[in-house]
């Protein structure tokens, strides 16, 4: 009978039901999207770190574990000396640039050999390997919202490339030059941003981080690759989780101040039938439970809605741009809970307005 009620009740106002729904979808799809936004971009660093094949990484002094935002300060030469170590095969110099170029990307300077040697040639979906200075390559989640094939010339740092192949995605950067044309273009001539090492045996990786420091390079910043992929999380990253914090919280004041209006205006609406209720013996729990109901299966609507919304949005991004969104159901669960913690903390003075109310004076109300 209780649920009856509540469903009519929700059904007669449909306009303020379907306005309360939108907003704890826009919450929602707030919470999932801008989360998995960031979830995404970071699980995606990480999966393409992971492609490039290496067992060690070498850093210049101070660096941050972000890839990129450490310019190109070290000498080309050192990767001499990261050769000599005992267990270390290759040794593959990148200069990595951050363009900001429309979006923001990352473009590797490389030299071929080396960085094949890593984890294998390239995957080559169109077009080849780069023959000339004027070529680059690039990868196929680039090159389809872009509509780009091989022949095709593109725009990167300012300069018209010839994009001789596109790959599979997952070697480290999205966008590849080669290590001389790139140290040109940012005027880092015999400088490297990092160096990759691979080694004879992963398990060997402590070993040649102790090497690498006891080589007069205890101030570079040196790690297994396994570590250092373990390091990329958004706590770690700055900024990221209060970044998170925040969105969270605003979206939890978006459902609360639109619940807490429509479920006051809904018992400042209904004082007679509130009256009825409670001269029929209703207690005070009945009617904080019946607001409470309503409340409650607003936010599920709502939720629904912003789950749907937040999948589709997510494939239509990751089809259409180079960015990642990732909506995974741990995230789903936590904003749901906090979707309906938002509502039920919106509802709960209304709720107890309305079982505060005399009934004689309910009942005389116009």
């Amino acid at each position: 009978m209780m649920n009856k009620m509540i469903v009519a009740n929700l059904a007669h106002r449909p306009m303020r039901s379907l306005i309360s729904i939108v907003a704890i979808a826009l919450e929602v799809t707030l919470i999932l999207l801008i989360v998995g936004l960031c979830l995404g971009l970071l699980s995606d660093s990480r999966q393409r770190q992971a492609g490039i094949g290496a067992d060690v990484i070498v850093m210049p002094p101070g660096s941050s574990f972000i890839v990129g935002l450490t310019g190109s300060p070290m000498s080309i030469k050192i990767g001499g000396i990261l050769a000599k170590l005992p267990h270390v095969v290759t040794v593959a110099p990148v200069v990595q640039s951050v363009s900001t170029h429309g979006a923001i990307e990352m473009i590797a300077g490389i030299d071929p050999k080396t960085y094949q040697e890593l984890s294998g040639p390239f995957e080559y979906l169109q077009g080849g390997p780069m023959q000339v200075p004027d070529d680059c390559l690039v990868d196929d989640i680039y090159a389809r919202p872009h509509h780009v094939k091989a022949g095709d010339s593109i725009e990167i740092l300012n300069n018209k490339f010839r994009v001789a192949g596109i790959v599979a995605p997952g070697k480290g950067a999205r966008k590849f030059l080669h290590i001389g044309v790139m140290q040109d273009l940012i005027g880092a001539q015999g400088k490297a941003t990092l160096f990759y090492l691979k080694l004879d045996n992963p398990a060997n990786a402590d070993l040649v981080v102790d090497e690498i420091k006891k080589a007069g390079m205890d101030k570079y910043v040196v790690s297994s690759m396994g570590y250092y992929l373990s390091m990329m999380t958004t706590s770690n990253y700055p900024g990221v989780s209060k970044f998170i914090d925040f969105v969270i919280a605003i979206s939890v004041i978006i459902g609360f101040i639109v619940i807490f209006q429509a479920m006051y205006t809904a018992v400042m609406e209904r004082t007679r039938e509130i009256g009825i209720l409670k001269s029929m013996g209703a207690s005070k729990f009945y009617i904080v439970n019946v607001v409470l109901r309503e409340t409650v299966l607003l936010a599920l609507g709502g939720i629904v809605v912003g789950i749907l919304f937040s999948l589709a949005a997510r494939a239509g991004i990751n089809e259409k741009s180079t960015l990642r969104v990732v909506v995974t159901g741990g995230w789903i669960a936590k904003a749901t809970a906090i979707a309906i913690v938002g509502a039920l903390l919106g509802a709960l003075y209304p709720a107890f307005k309305a079982a505060q109310k005399d009934p004689i004076e309910a009942l005389a109300y116009e």
